[in-house]
């Protein structure tokens, strides 16, 4: 009875599977980090826009508005530093999925101060 390499490719592919999952999840994890520097990034320049222009509850309300409620955030710290209306967002990055974090990234935005019209 002649067996060979009968069988080869089913364990071979057992083997293999839980290394390819780790693959997928690594990679995966860095596009949630990927998608966190951008969310962070833009909510900041967004937030320092509407500051600049409303004061300093509009920032923090628009760096809340581009942020969806799954990633964890603290409230934007918005300020003028001369005369650049600066804002930074600090968001959680999340392991997986966002809800579960591990760590913290900051965005930050500033734009040129503007007086309201009236």
């Amino acid at each position: 009875m002649h067996r060979g390499d009968r069988g080869q490719v089913a364990v071979e592919f057992v083997g293999m599977v839980p290394l390819i999952l780790l693959l997928v999840a690594a990679v995966w994890e860095c596009v949630l980090i990927g998608y966190a520097f951008s969310l962070a990034g833009n909510a900041a320049d967004e937030a320092a826009r509407a500051g600049a222009v409303h004061g300093d509850a509009a920032c923090r309300a628009a760096a809340r508005e581009h942020i969806g409620e799954a990633w964890k955030m603290p409230p934007a710290q918005c300020g003028a530093s001369g005369d650049i209306y600066r804002a930074k967002v600090e968001l959680s990055i999340p392991v997986l999925f966002p809800g579960l974090n591990f760590g913290s990234i900051d965005g930050t935005g500033g734009a040129a101060m503007e007086k309201e019209a009236k």
